[in-house]
């Protein structure tokens, strides 16, 4: 059996939201052929250009089949978070995003798993959305930013987030978007192959060091990209905890090495070798496989590299490709065929 952790979707279109919020800085699909579309900012600025199979779940589920994968859990396109905008109008949008993963969730045979989207730049909406993902759209998780505007994910201000994400059994997948350091790598796709992998790491060492793991220790949180770049920085990690208390522990927590096994990854890393290394270090059980789809940069194999992994054991296989995305989404595990 197959669960891919980590995909998106996104509406085929949707409301003009300048014209219906009143200012600019919105992104709107570009039908501009058949099964194409672009990504366009409402300044006329190129984003993406995507397909059929980022909006029309018939096509997602073509290549699911090919690829025999039983179950996809898709999340929010992250430029469209627009954590940037008015609360209210985010809320308003974030309720459009939902209920549109609702409806492919329900519509679809139990081949779709939708993670909700919030306003997280006002913790009250976003509580308050997360809620009715919850009860109302049954929705058994929710994806949010690597950061909220100028926030990392320590900041005491989503406290009450977590909690209520804990005492909900609400799972948190952590996306990195808004990439740093972007003005200093304008070339060769670097905020992708480089600024992501480090939002990833800073979103991680940003809830370790801020004791958030400590304060919600049934916190259900899962970072993209197989951690990003944390897994092989955290001897690193850990020698600035040892040896600078003064500038690293500033509130008593333990060494950062304590906290791996805290915390889900997903398991895209392209790479036999690296994938073998995070097993190693996080467990099986910790790691579920993604595969970004339908973007270029994800596994749109959906797991042949694992699958034809000579040296790793069928069981170890079975946790990867199903099990811990079931435990980590709290979901009944079904017998393969009969979900199709």
């Amino acid at each position: 059996m197959k669960i891919d952790i980590h995909a998106h979707i996104l509406p085929k279109t949707w409301p003009d939201l300048k014209q219906k919020y009143g200012y600019g800085g919105f992104v709107y699909m570009d039908h501009y052929k058949e099964g194409s579309a672009r990504m366009m900012k409402d300044t006329g600025q190129f984003f993406r250009e995507v397909q059929q199979n980022c909006w029309d779940p018939e096509a997602i589920l073509v290549d699911m089949d090919a690829h025999r994968v039983d179950k996809m859990v898709l999340c929010n396109v992250p430029v469209l978070f627009n954590y940037w905008a008015k609360p209210e109008h985010t809320l308003d949008w974030s309720q459009f995003l939902n209920d549109h993963l609702a409806g492919v969730q329900q519509n679809y045979d139990n081949r779709f798993i939708g993670l909700g989207t919030l306003p997280m730049q006002h913790i009250d909406f976003a509580i308050q959305e997360m809620e009715r993902c919850k009860t109302q759209l049954k929705l058994p998780g929710i994806e949010i930013g690597s950061h909220i505007q100028e926030k990392n994910l320590d900041d005491p201000s989503f406290f009450p987030f977590y909690e209520a994400a804990q005492d909900l059994g609400m799972a948190i997948f952590v996306h990195p978007w808004d990439m740093m350091g972007q003005e200093k790598m304008p070339k060769y796709f670097l905020p992708w192959l480089v600024g992501m992998p480090a939002e990833t790491s800073l979103a991680i060492c940003s809830m370790i060091f801020g004791g958030v793991f400590d304060k919600f220790p049934k916190l259900k949180v899962m970072f993209a990209h197989g951690g990003g770049s944390f897994p092989f920085t955290v001897g690193r990690v850990s020698h600035g905890w040892n040896c600078r208390p003064d500038l690293c522990n500033i509130n008593d927590i333990k060494d950062p090495r304590v906290y791996i096994g805290k915390f889900w990854i997903d398991g895209i890393t392209h790479d036999d070798d690296a994938l073998k290394y995070l097993v190693s270090m996080f467990g099986a059980e910790k790691i579920a496989y993604g595969t970004d789809y339908p973007f270029p940069l994800g596994d749109l194999e959906h797991g042949k590299f694992i699958e034809q992994m000579k040296d790793m054991s069928a069981d170890v296989k079975e946790q990867l490709l199903s099990k811990t995305a079931a435990n980590f989404l709290g979901l009944e595990l079904p017998e393969p065929n009969s979900i199709r």
